[in-house]
C-alpha cells in the first residue's frame, strides 16, 4: 500500500496509502511547489502509516507542527472489520475529531488504510547557522531570546559537548567540540527575508555570549552543518553495542534545568549519557549507553534512570514521550502523568473502538489501571441557572442535576449555541461559563497561555497585545468566548497561516457529563502520551463536557499586515464570481505568509466591481512585500486592472465582518459549505444561479478559498433549496451545515452523517449515559 491515490495540485492536498514513505511524499509534492512538513529523522524509511500511528514530529515541528496538524482525513478498518472514513479532504466536518484520536493511537484503535493530507507552499529559500556556547544554559537562553524577539525559525536543534565529540570522531563534520553546546538554527522564507532574519539572530547570539557563529553560504555548507546532527545513530554505534533513548518533553524554558538534573541522575547511576534535543519545542533525547546488554544489573540501572528522567519531565508539566510513543515500555509510566479519571477516559476510548482489545494489545494503557476515586453523593439540585468558578464546582452541579433527572444546556456568551430554539428547546438547567474568566498562566517564553473558557476572546487578545503576542483565533462576534470558539470549531481564514483551532489547543480542563474532571493534554507542543483527548473536544459543541479552561499556543504579533483588494468584473468567458474563484485558486500556490484568501461582493470591501478578491498577508515585511508583489503580477497578467493595497488590513477581519452581518435571524440562516479547496469551482457552479447571482438575495457571503469554505445567507423560506446544494457538496467529498440555525424542527441544521457516527454515539453514551448533557446541540 505505497501509492499516491490523488494529488490536488490546485487545492494543495494529497490522498495516499500508509506504506508510502516521507521521502516519497516529499519528492512528489516538492516537484510541484508544495511541502509536507513532518520530517522525522527516519523519513527515508519511515512509512506514513507509522508516522500517523506515532504522531511523528521532527526538527521542523517548532515552526510547522507535527503529523496531526496535516492529516485531515483517514480511512480505517475497525476491529469488527468495518471500513470507515472520518474527516476527509475538506475541513471542519460536523463530527467528533476521530481523525485526531486515530493519529498517535499507536495502532491500538484501528488499522489506517488511507490518509488525506494538507500541504503548504514549499519555502523558496532557507539559510542555516551553527552557533556554539559555553553551556547548555547559555544556548537555551539564546533560544528564548530568539522567540521573544518575534522570530520563528524553521528549526532550533541543540547538541551538548559530549554528543558533538562522539559525532565528530565518527563523521568529521567540523563540529565545535570544545564548546559546551551548539545550536543549529535554520530560517526559511523568501530570499529577501533570510539575511535580515539571520542578522537579528546574530545580534541575539552575540548578546547571549555565543563563542562562535557559522553561517552556511551555500547548500554544501548547509549540508555539512546538518551532517553532524544526522549522523547521530551511526556515531552511537561506535560507543557501545546498545543505548537507551529517552524521549521526554518539557516547556522549553525548563530545558536547561531538566538537562542538568538528567546528568545528575545518570552520574548517580554510574551511567554514560549524551544528548541531542529539539530545543525549539523542549523535546529532549538523552541517550544512555549500554556497554554490556547482557549485564542485567547494568540494564536495570538504565531502566531505573529512565524512569527518574521521565518523572523529572512530568514534574515540569511535561510529557513522558514527545514523539516516540508509549508502546509497551512506557505504559507503566502513564499514571505518573495522568490521573485515574484521565486514564479511565482513555480506556473508554479504547473500548469504544476495540472492546475486545484485539489491536496492538498491551500497549499505552498501564497493566493495572488505577481505580478512580468514588464520586461524592450528589447534592440537592441547584438553581436552574448556574455559573461555576472552577471545574470541580461545575462537576458538582452536573452530578446534582443529572441525579435529579434534569437536562443541562451549556452556554458561553450564546453567540453560537442555540440555547432557546424549537429544535433545541429550553433545558431544565443552564450551565454558564460567565465566571470562568481571566488568564491563569501567561508563559511568554514557552509560547502558551492558559485562560478561563468564559473569557471573551477579544479581551484575551487585548491583554496579550500588551506583551506583543496573540492567539491565532478570530471570532465574528465581539462577545464570543474562548471556550465557545474552541467548542464550536469556528475557524477564521488565518488558519492557513497559523493552523486551525485544533492545531493551537495544547490542553484543556473539562467537567465531563459523568461528573468527573479531567485535564486533557499538557502545555507542550510535543506530547504523544496516550490518546489525543484535547482535540476530541474541539468542535464537539459542548456535548462531551464543559471546557473550564484552555491552554493555547501563543504567536508573536506580526510585524506587518497588508492586503490586496482586486476588483473582478465579468470577462468574455466567465462571470465575475467564477473568474474571481479561478484567480483565487491560481493564487493558492503562492501562499507562504498568506493569512486570508477570500472572494466576496465588491461592495463589502469598498470596490465598485461586482466581486472582489482579497489576498491578505502577515509576517516579516520582506516576506509580506514579496508575496504581495507576486500576487499583483499574477493578477495583472490576467487582466485585472483594479488592484488596491491596504496597509494593516486584516483578512480575517473582513471575513468576520461579513459573517457577523450574516448571522442567523428568524428570516435567514447562515449556511456553511465545506468542500476540498480544489472543488470550489464545481461547488460554485451549483449554487451561483440560485444564491449568489440573484439580485433579490443581496445577502452577504464569502468564500474562504484556501480552506474550501463558503459562508452565505439563506432565506428561511428557501431552505428546501439547500438540500440540493448539500447533495452537491456531499458528492464532492464535503458537507453543508447551518451551525447557528434556530428554525423549524423539520430542517436538519447539520445534514451530515459521519461514517464514524456509531463510534461517536457510543462515546457520547459512555460519558453521558443519561443523555441529559447538552442534548440536541450537535449531530449526536
Amino acid at each position: 500500500m505505497q501509492h499516491i491515490l490523488a494529488f490536488d495540485q490546485r487545492g494543495g492536498s494529497l490522498m495516499v496509502q500508509p506504506g508510502i514513505t516521507n521521502q516519497q511524499i516529499d519528492s512528489a509534492v516538492k516537484a510541484h511547489g508544495w511541502y509536507y512538513p513532518p520530517d522525522p529523522s527516519s523519513g527515508r524509511a519511515a512509512s506514513l502509516g507509522g508516522n500517523i500511528a506515532e504522531n511523528s514530529g521532527g526538527p521542523h515541528c517548532f515552526k510547522y507542527g507535527v503529523t496531526t496538524n496535516y492529516v485531515t482525513g483517514l480511512q480505517a478498518v475497525l476491529a469488527t472489520g468495518k471500513v470507515v472514513h472520518v474527516g476527509g479532504r475538506a475541513l471542519d466536518y460536523p463530527e467528533y475529531d476521530l481523525v485526531a484520536l486515530l493519529t498517535g493511537s499507536e495502532g491500538t484503535l484501528a488499522i489506517i488504510t488511507e490518509a488525506s493530507l494538507r500541504l503548504i507552499r514549499n519555502p523558496p529559500a532557507v539559510k542555516t547557522a551553527l552557533a556554539s556556547f559555553n553551556s547548555v544554559e547559555a544556548a537555551s537562553q539564546a533560544v528564548s531570546r530568539i522567540i521573544a524577539a518575534g522570530l520563528v525559525p524553521a528549526t532550533m536543534e541543540m547538541m551538548d559537548q559530549r554528543f558533538m565529540r562522539v559525532i565528530e570522531d565518527y563523521a568529521h563534520a567540523g563540529l565545535p567540540i570544545n564548546a559546551g553546546a551548539a545550536l543549529i538554527i535554520e530560517v526559511d522564507g523568501y530570499p529577501a527575508s533570510l539575511d535580515p532574519q539571520m542578522a537579528e539572530i546574530e545580534v541575539i547570539l552575540r548578546e547571549t555570549n555565543a563563542i562562535e557563529q557559522r553561517f552556511a553560504k551555500d547548500e554544501e555548507e548547509r549540508a555539512r552543518i546538518w551532517l553532524g546532527r544526522k549522523s547521530a545513530a551511526g556515531a552511537m554505534a561506535r560507543l557501545a553495542p546498545a543505548y537507551y533513548l529517552v524521549d521526554g518533553t518539557v516547556p522549553r524554558s525548563k530545558l536547561a534545568a531538566v538537562l542538568s538534573d538528567v546528568s545528575a541522575i545518570c552520574d548517580n547511576h554510574e551511567l554514560r549519557v549524551v544528548y541531542v534535543f529539539h530545543a525549539g519545542d523542549g523535546n529532549l533525547h538523552p541517550l544512555i549507553l549500554i556497554e554490556d546488554p547482557k549485564n542485567e544489573e547494568l540494564v536495570q540501572r538504565v531502566i531505573d534512570a529512565g524512569r527518574l528522567i521521565v518523572e523529572r519531565c512530568v514534574a515540569e508539566d511535561g510529557s513522558i514521550t514527545g514523539e516516540h510513543g508509549v508502546g509497551i515500555e512506557k505504559r507503566e509510566f502513564m499514571p505518573l502523568m495522568y490521573s485515574a479519571d484521565e486514564l479511565q477516559a482513555m480506556q473508554d476510548i479504547k473500548e469504544v473502538f476495540d472492546p475486545a482489545y484485539l489491536f496492538n494489545p498491551h500497549k499505552i494503557l498501564p497493566t493495572r489501571m488505577p481505580t478512580p476515586e468514588p464520586l461524592p453523593e450528589p447534592g440537592a439540585p441547584l438553581t436552574s441557572t448556574f455559573a461555576p468558578v472552577h471545574a470541580a464546582e461545575a462537576a458538582e452541579a452536573i452530578r446534582a442535576w443529572v441525579a435529579a433527572g434534569k437536562s443541562i444546556r451549556v452556554a458561553g456568551a450564546s453567540t453560537k449555541s442555540r440555547v432557546l430554539t424549537p429544535s433545541n428547546p429550553q433545558a431544565d438547567a443552564l450551565l454558564l461559563t460567565a465566571n470562568l474568566k481571566g488568564i491563569s498562566t501567561l508563559a511568554r517564553d514557552d509560547l502558551y497561555v492558559t485562560v478561563g473558557a468564559g473569557t471573551p476572546l477579544n479581551d484575551l487578545q487585548e491583554e496579550l497585545a500588551q506583551h506583543q503576542m496573540f492567539v491565532p483565533l478570530v471570532a465574528p462576534w465581539a462577545a464570543a468566548t474562548v471556550g465557545g470558539t474552541v467548542a464550536s470549531n469556528f475557524n477564521a481564514p488565518l488558519r492557513i497561516r497559523y493552523g486551525a483551532i485544533r492545531d493551537n489547543l495544547l490542553s484543556t480542563t473539562v467537567a465531563l457529563p459523568n461528573g468527573r474532571v479531567i485535564r486533557a493534554g499538557r502545555p507542550v507542543v510535543k506530547n504523544v502520551a496516550g490518546y489525543d483527548l484535547p482535540r476530541l473536544f474541539v468542535g464537539s459543541h459542548g456535548t462531551l463536557g464543559l471546557l473550564t479552561d484552555v491552554t493555547l499556543k501563543l504567536a508573536p504579533l506580526p510585524r506587518m499586515r497588508a492586503s490586496l483588494i482586486a476588483g473582478i468584473d465579468n470577462d468574455h468567458d466567465h462571470t465575475a464570481s467564477d473568474r474571481a474563484l479561478r484567480l483565487g485558486l491560481e493564487l493558492q500556490r503562492l501562499r507562504l505568509v498568506c493569512s486570508a484568501l477570500l472572494v466576496c461582493k465588491g461592495t463589502y470591501v469598498g470596490s465598485e466591481a461586482p466581486y472582489a478578491l482579497v489576498y491578505a498577508v502577515e509576517g516579516l515585511p520582506e516576506d509580506a512585500n514579496e508575496e504581495l508583489a507576486q500576487v499583483q503580477r499574477v493578477l495583472e497578467v490576467h487582466g485585472v486592472e483594479e488592484i488596491d493595497r491596504l496597509e494593516e488590513m486584516d483578512g480575517s477581519g473582513v471575513w468576520a465582518n461579513i459573517v457577523r452581518n450574516s448571522g442567523s435571524t428568524d428570516a435567514t440562516t447562515l449556511f456553511r459549505i465545506g468542500v476540498p479547496p480544489g472543488e470550489l469551482l464545481n461547488m460554485h457552479a451549483s449554487i451561483a444561479s440560485t444564491f449568489l447571482e440573484l439580485s433579490q438575495v443581496p445577502k452577504p457571503f464569502v468564500f474562504d478559498i484556501a480552506s474550501g469554505l463558503l459562508y452565505f445567507h439563506v432565506p428561511t423560506d428557501s431552505l428546501a433549496e439547500i438540500e440540493r446544494v448539500r447533495a452537491k457538496a456531499l458528492a464532492l467529498g464535503g458537507y453543508g451545515c447551518a451551525p447557528l440555525h434556530a428554525g423549524s424542527t423539520t430542517f436538519d441544521p447539520w445534514g451530515y452523517q459521519s461514517e464514524g457516527m456509531d463510534l461517536m454515539l457510543i462515546l457520547k453514551a459512555r460519558w453521558d449515559g443519561t443523555g441529559l448533557f447538552n442534548p440536541g446541540a450537535f449531530v449526536v
